[in-house]
């Protein structure tokens, strides 16, 4: 099976479980095949956490979910140290991390120590307890859930580790039509996700995404769109400045490249076209903004903000197929 027709099996399996929310889709499928993690908010009952499980069902993966709540401690995320006395010695029983796709349901209700334990295994793919060293899985996802309208008993994500996160997917409330076949589908015979992949191929797939081929003034592009959010003023936006306190950090140029090349796969190309970054600057600058109170008092939102910028520092014209060759 090709690459191209693995993703587009892999879509289509998902819309057997989820309808609607086309955009959440594509997100997850771009955090899969770029090996990035992805940040839900929604308020309950839009499937975010039925998009995660079904995602996990499609490419047949070793998946765990995990309820935080106020009383969780670090272990029981990353595992712990337990004493064995018929041997007199410990030994290592890993935690859920010790899957392929975790799903972190309401990651804003455990307090700082808890969701920075997943510091060190969100960026370097390791556990460490007592001293010694523990890969996890590969390929290994964390796809996290938050509620927006609940402050009562929620914690602040720490900037560090939202950082981590190369998308931050806002869901909306479905259309009436697709609300109508939610209904139908939920109360009618339950429907499998099918497997169409298994994570060898996941991880085969995701080389090769890291092959699509990204022009030089593309990479530019997203350097200019990041550098815009911590000096507005060299980019003619000297208004916003007193609207951020922080901008984004180079991981999400990272982040951009990357996740532009698996939507250039997503939509069966093997380039990067303009548009394909376009589309992810929300998703990926919106949670690594720091506004300043001046910003909160006014109502002026990331994504406001991140629009202003796009206006300003527009994208590059499309390269010609023969330059692509060339190059």
């Amino acid at each position: 099976m090709t690459a191209s027709n693995l993703v587009t099996e892999l879509s289509a399996s998902l819309a057997t479980t989820i309808v609607g929310q086309q955009r959440l889709l594509d997100r997850l499928v771009i955090g899969l095949l770029a090996g990035g993690h992805v940040l839900v908010e929604g308020l309950p009952g839009l499937a975010k956490t039925t998009a995660v499980k079904a995602l996990a069902g499609g490419v047949h993966a070793r998946f765990q979910r995990i309820q935080f709540t106020p009383d969780l401690l670090p272990g029981d995320l990353t595992g712990t140290e337990i004493y064995d006395p018929r041997n007199a010695a410990f030994h290592f029983a890993p935690g859920p991390l010790f899957n392929e796709i975790v799903l972190a349901d309401e990651i804003n209700r455990a307090p700082a120590k808890v969701q920075s334990a997943l510091l060190e295994v969100m960026q370097e793919r390791q556990v460490t307890i007592a001293g010694e060293t523990h890969r996890v899985a590969e390929p290994f996802l964390v796809m996290a859930t938050q509620n927006p309208i609940e402050t009562e008993g929620t914690y602040p994500l720490p900037e560090a580790q939202v950082d981590r996160f190369m998308m931050k997917v806002l869901v909306d409330y479905p259309t009436e039509a697709e609300e109508f076949v939610i209904v139908q589908r939920v109360t009618g015979p339950p429907v499998a996700v099918a497997a169409v992949a298994t994570t060898q191929q996941l991880a085969a797939l995701q080389q090769e995404c890291r092959r699509v081929y990204v022009d030089p003034s593309l990479i530019q592009h997203a350097v200019r769109l990041v550098s815009a959010t911590r000096t507005p003023d060299q980019h003619g936006l000297k208004d916003l400045s007193r609207f951020i306190t922080f901008g984004a950090s180079p991981r999400a140029t990272i982040n951009l490249v990357e996740g532009a090349r698996a939507l250039a796969k997503l939509r069966g190309r093997g380039y990067v076209l303009p548009e394909d970054m376009s589309d992810l600057v929300p998703d990926v600058l919106r949670h690594r903004l720091v506004l300043s109170y001046e910003a909160l008092s006014e109502g002026m939102t990331a994504d406001a903000i991140t629009a202003r910028i796009m206006a300003k520092v527009p994208a590059p014209p499309r390269p010609l197929e023969h330059d692509r060759l060339a190059a």
